[in-house]
């Protein structure tokens, strides 16, 4: 026991099972229910993905910076959609003093069914991924409909930061939430983004979120 407290405070994570965790099960404000999720999913178009000519997310000296600058404050409150995610996020949340950013607080981790106490160790995962969205349908969009896309709080969800790299920039069929009793809820927030946008999918990735809303109870 003494060995796993060390490990608990040396990295700020802990294995908790899912049953102790009370907000895996979670999804952002706006996500469809199953029913609905599966009728949407049924009526998205099945098309092969574009190529990734001309998407750079990068903004620093001058580069394209296709989907605007990270972490846009869309609605001009004061708060970029970063700290808003991680206060929705996150327990026991602390801001730093007299701004809104987000300097403590603790995380369910609805990827790994994890319990994470450093925001350090927190990233915010476009659930569909962006190069994602630009292969199926952004590439033609104006510039100012893919910073809205970049900002929807619906895609957006506080995981680890691990996992989040270890997913990069696949699609349902390429990548799943290890914690498969997230399945459900990860199907339904990738549909509810694809269909608010109208982007397409490939057969592969419709098959894989079939199969994840089937998990649905």
């Amino acid at each position: 026991m003494r060995w796993l407290l060390l490990i608990i405070l040396l990295t700020g994570c802990s294995a908790i099972p899912l049953s102790s965790a009370p907000q895996v099960d979670r999804v952002p404000a706006g996500t469809l229910d199953v029913s609905t999720a599966r009728t949407s999913l049924a009526a998205l178009p099945v098309a092969t993905p574009g190529r990734l000519d001309g998407y750079v997310r990068d903004c620093d000296d001058g580069k394209a910076c296709v989907f605007g600058q990270p972490w846009f404050d869309t609605d001009g409150d004061g708060c970029d959609q970063r700290s808003q995610v991680l206060a929705r996020d996150l327990t026991n949340v602390e801001r730093k003093p007299g701004r809104c950013g987000v300097q403590s607080g603790t995380l369910d981790d609805p990827y790994t069914g994890s319990r994470i106490t450093s925001v350090s160790k927190i990233q915010i995962d476009h659930v569909v991924p962006l190069a994602e969205m630009w292969r199926s349908g952004a590439a033609a969009w104006a510039p100012d409909r893919r910073v809205t896309a970049a900002n929807d709080l619906r895609n957006l969800v506080a995981v680890s930061g691990k996992e989040n790299q270890s997913k990069g920039d696949k699609t349902p069929d390429e990548w799943m939430p290890p914690n498969a009793a997230y399945a459900c809820s990860y199907g339904r927030i990738y549909v509810t983004v694809k269909a608010a946008y109208g982007l397409s999918v490939t057969q592969a990735e419709r098959s894989a979120l079939e199969n994840a809303l089937t998990t649905c109870g």
